[in-house]
């Protein structure tokens, strides 16, 4: 029995035939395609050249899962970079699926967590199993283009997932340093409060550096003219990111600053995530820039940020903390809740 996930944002729509395999709990998959987002006027005809062009020679899918980058209500969403509307209800009726769902796109990928394997993590640290605690409680933070964060309780075969807007709130600095970068930040946006998405994001790396590079001592470095091309050139913010780890990893003295503070916010969140939710089943790091920065998240500085925590060190010590390595972990986690609907029917 066959079943579809669809992992869909603002830029791209990556689309996937799944079946179940018996012996096997993740799901297998049979064919995959990704989509640009803007090259298609709405995603039910992203869906309909999928499943009658690029599927027809394969078994129709008998459950959907949509992971969405928007707001959702009732199984509805809306993609507000694309003025899509989505209804699931809709997507259910017209390519005839016998359960459809619609589920944050973040939040999805706490019911991909039971199912990993060895080769898609990676581990920082065991923690420690302590009878009686929480052990069922999970939480997974990523940062991509924003920043995510998901809580889940895993217990057994019972899985429920917890939303979090928790991207969103306040960026604390931690010194005088991170201070001025906020102060910056704020006039530099026009906006009243700076959250944590500002600065821990592949958006917010680059913001960081923006600001490192209108310091005087700067003003001859390379990437001045990059930051000339990236005012009219949303390609040329895209590439940004990347552009400031090569030259980090180059050598560049300033590159390395801007990055170690982004390391060094990133690492205080997740302390801060880590102490709210009491994860003792695992935090996990997950996002587009998680298997770009493994060996920064397993470095003793980063390490150091994230046990920052006073008296509460300890407690840091026993949670679990992993990377998730998987770049399409957004379409297997909502393959495996495609999966679990086919219980319902």
């Amino acid at each position: 029995m066959n079943f579809l996930a669809c992992d869909l944002g603002g830029t791209k729509v990556l689309l996937g035939i799944f079946e179940r395999v018996l012996n096997d709990d993740s799901p297998k998959l049979l064919f995959k395609k990704k989509y640009i987002s803007s090259d298609w006027d709405s995603f039910e005809l992203i869906l309909e050249n999928f499943l009658k062009n690029e599927c027809k020679n394969i078994t129709h899918p008998s459950s959907a899962c949509f992971a969405v980058a928007g707001p959702l209500s009732n199984n509805n969403a809306k993609i507000i970079n694309l003025s899509w509307n989505i209804s699931g209800n809709k997507l259910k009726n017209k390519f005839k699926f016998e359960q459809c769902e619609l589920i944050n796109d973040f939040a999805v990928q706490i019911y991909g967590i039971p199912f990993l394997k060895k080769n898609q993590y990676s581990i920082i640290q065991n923690g420690s199993y302590s009878e009686g605690a929480n052990n069922d409680l999970h939480a997974i933070v990523g940062a991509g283009t924003g920043l995510g964060i998901a809580r889940g309780i895993i217990s057994g075969s019972e899985i429920k997932v917890l939303a979090s807007e928790g991207g969103h709130v306040e960026y604390s600095p931690k010194s005088k340093l991170e201070w001025e970068l906020k102060i910056w930040l704020k006039n530099y946006l026009k906006v009243e409060r700076i959250s944590c998405e500002k600065i821990i994001s592949g958006t917010g790396l680059s913001r960081i550096a923006e600001w490192r590079l209108s310091k005087p001592d700067a003003q001859n470095h390379p990437l001045q003219k990059y930051l000339k091309e990236i005012k009219i050139s949303d390609t040329a913010r895209k590439e940004l990111p990347e552009k400031i780890c090569t030259l980090s990893s180059e050598g560049d003295q300033l590159m390395i600053e801007v990055e170690r503070i982004w390391l060094d916010a990133y690492a205080s969140l997740l302390g801060d995530v880590a102490l709210q939710e009491l994860c003792l089943g695992g935090l996990w790091i997950s996002g587009g820039t998680a298997p770009k920065h493994f060996k920064n998240f397993k470095s003793d500085l980063f390490m150091k940020q994230f046990f920052d925590k006073g008296r509460l060190k300890d407690i840091l010590k026993a949670i679990p903390l992993r990377v998730i390595l998987d770049e399409e972990f957004g379409l297997f986690s909502a393959a495996c809740r495609a999966k679990m609907l086919l219980k319902t029917t």
